[in-house]
């Protein structure tokens, strides 16, 4: 297996193990995965073969680019993992695939997907919030996917549990073409300290 490069910028994708009802979500999911091969950017997502997990690898795949995949050993069990990945790190449980993703990446995106996908991507927002990391947090919306997120965050500043300067730890983008143009802006460098605060 290839040995990851700490000097190549990483990002982690979250994204569902079904491909949804819209074929925009499929069409996204490989879209983006072509636009980070290019952009020699090396994906990090949760290792499966199925669904939009498996549509972004397969985009960067197909672009020549790198892909991680991190999967907890249960789910390799299963038969879901992606057997032609640049490499595969089996974790013990999906708290320590999370772990391990975060200390991969250099920013994280959030595509359409379940309640694994809004599991992770409410915990990396919080996180930040937290001052765990200062990552860039980059949520693509497809076909108004990322609405129930939103909306969910904005109830919660409405109610007055979060402060309103919860809407500056993440920005929204309608589709993969804005979102990939925000990512080649940013300056992507993890900070090494940060994991030891988890």
């Amino acid at each position: 297996m290839p040995q990851t490069s700490s000097a190549q910028r990483s990002v982690v994708v979250f994204c569902g193990s079904r491909m949804g009802h819209k074929p925009a979500f499929a069409e996204a999911a490989t879209e983006l995965g072509r636009g980070l091969a290019a952009a020699g950017i090396r994906l990090i997502y949760g290792g499966g073969r199925v669904g939009l997990m498996g549509a972004v690898a397969d985009g960067v795949l197909s672009g020549g680019g790198e892909v991680i995949g991190v999967i907890p050993e249960f789910l390799t069990k299963r038969e879901v993992a992606h057997s032609g990945l640049s490499e595969m790190l089996v974790t013990h449980s999906m708290h320590s695939r999370k772990q391990r993703m975060f200390e991969l990446s250099d920013a994280f995106i959030m595509m359409p997907g379940g309640l694994g996908t809004l599991d992770e991507i409410v915990e990396i927002i919080t996180w930040r919030q937290l001052e765990l990391h200062d990552r860039p947090i980059l949520i693509c919306d497809i076909a108004g996917s990322a609405k129930p997120v939103i909306d969910a965050i904005e109830s919660i500043i409405d109610l007055g549990f979060v402060e309103p300067t919860a809407r500056d730890l993440y920005e929204v983008f309608d589709g993969p073409a804005a979102l990939l143009e925000r990512l080649a802006g940013l300056k992507l460098a993890r900070d090494k300290a940060d994991a030891g605060k988890l």
